[in-house]
């Protein structure tokens, strides 16, 4: 039995643990349907536990400092959409006593699903094109 990168489906989880139930030990349950002998035991113990076999949440509660002033900097930003990353930072510091980084803010932006895009109000100024003086340079007599 190979190392498998994905999880399994809920019907086959629900096929051992039947099978199980219905007096097959794990081990057999588990050679019958492919699966390891440890993944037959924990889907035992879930369906015992919680009556699915559906698997449990993965991932924990964000650690970020951030998190607690969640409030406060989308706030900010819906105030002042124009600001840096390198000015929230400030602002954090300032407002709230709290040293950061732009990267933490950026991870925090990303969690909330919320996204910078440009605007008119955000573009730079493009580069001055002198298309008609560069046409009168070309059109001169006496230049090939």
């Amino acid at each position: 039995m190979g190392t498998r990168t994905t999880a399994h489906s809920d019907d086959l989880r629900s096929r051992v643990v039947e099978e199980i139930l219905a007096g097959a030990s794990r081990r057999q349950a588990a050679e019958r349907f492919k699966v390891s002998a440890a993944s037959a035991v924990r889907w035992a113990q879930l369906h015992s536990q919680t009556g699915s076999v559906h698997p449990r949440a993965r991932g924990g509660k964000s650690r970020s400092p951030l998190e607690p002033h969640a409030v406060w900097l989308l706030d900010l930003t819906a105030a002042e959409p124009d600001l840096t990353l390198e000015a929230m930072v400030q602002r954090l510091l300032t407002g709230v006593g709290l040293k950061t980084s732009e990267a933490a803010v950026r991870r925090f932006f990303k969690r909330h699903a919320i996204t910078f895009k440009k605007n008119a109000a955000r573009r730079r100024a493009g580069s001055a094109r002198r298309i008609a003086g560069s046409r009168a340079l070309a059109a001169r007599p006496g230049k090939p």
